[in-house]
């Protein structure tokens, strides 16, 4: 157990490599992101299935030019992340969703490298994608061919696990021993984000004694976690909508046709 967030990431230093749980504004580790924020930690390399959104997550991050690369799948309506990324402030390599989540799960559980036939016939495999541009137009940095291989005549692509320095995840429920269990969609990304870091910080919602979370309940163990924070109450209900949708009843007695 740490005791507060600060705590939790006192120790992240610039140019550290952080794997981010999340998918768009499920399940992201806001409190912690908010944390390094304050730390003014910078040259990041965060790596995470989109870079934030509605001005929160990692895009308070990005917006503060405090980070240096993103490894990822899906830019979104980040507008901010695409103007650097365009400007030739931010290397990104995007890559396609399945095989980051494979990657993160791999790095975590000591595989360093799998073939998969996704990317295979594409600049993916190889090469060419604008991992940097120049802010005129032009590419500065692209990415390399990647090692292409046929089994029973089917062509794969290699692909490397994932380790980073540090994870950031959020958990609907978790013990002092790292055990978490996650919300519906916000399961997402956050169990592999957790498995592909050397320190796992985890920000949980309800904080509950070893052995309140039936262990066929339990989505990651706390063998992967190093470190929980619990949020307080306030912290906890603090979730955005991205785009809000309601639907309008039906008026009694209509008659369709």
């Amino acid at each position: 157990m740490v005791a507060t967030a600060l705590e939790a990431v006192a120790d992240v230093p610039d140019g550290a490599s952080l794997a981010v749980g999340g998918f768009g504004l499920s399940g992201v580790p806001n409190v912690l992101i908010q944390a390094l924020f304050e730390r003014r930690v910078g040259g990041l390399s965060v790596v995470s299935n989109n870079c934030g959104a509605m001005e929160s997550g990692l895009a308070v991050l990005l917006a503060a030019g405090r980070i240096g690369r993103v490894t990822g799948s899906y830019i979104g309506a980040n507008k901010e992340f695409a103007r650097q990324y365009l400007a030739g402030e931010l290397e990104v390599e995007m890559i396609p969703q399945g095989t980051l989540a494979e990657r993160l799960r791999a790095g975590g559980a000591g595989i360093p490298a799998f073939y998969t036939p996704a990317g295979v016939g594409t600049q993916v495999a190889e090469g060419g994608l604008p991992w940097r541009y120049d802010g005129s137009g032009g590419v500065a940095l692209a990415s390399p061919a990647k090692e292409v291989r046929t089994f029973d005549g089917v062509a794969y692509v290699l692909e490397r696990g994932i380790r980073t320095d540090f994870a950031l995840v959020r958990a609907a429920k978790g013990d002092r021993h790292g055990n978490l269990l996650f919300s519906k969609s916000a399961r997402n990304f956050n169990p592999l984000a957790a498995m592909a870091g050397k320190v796992t910080i985890a920000e949980v919602e309800e904080l509950v004694e070893p052995g309140a979370i039936d262990p066929d309940a339990v989505h990651l163990p706390g063998i992967f976690v190093q470190r929980v924070v619990a949020l307080t109450a306030e912290q906890a209900a603090d979730k955005k909508i991205e785009r809000r949708t309601v639907s309008v009843p039906a008026t009694r007695g209509s008659v369709s046709g």
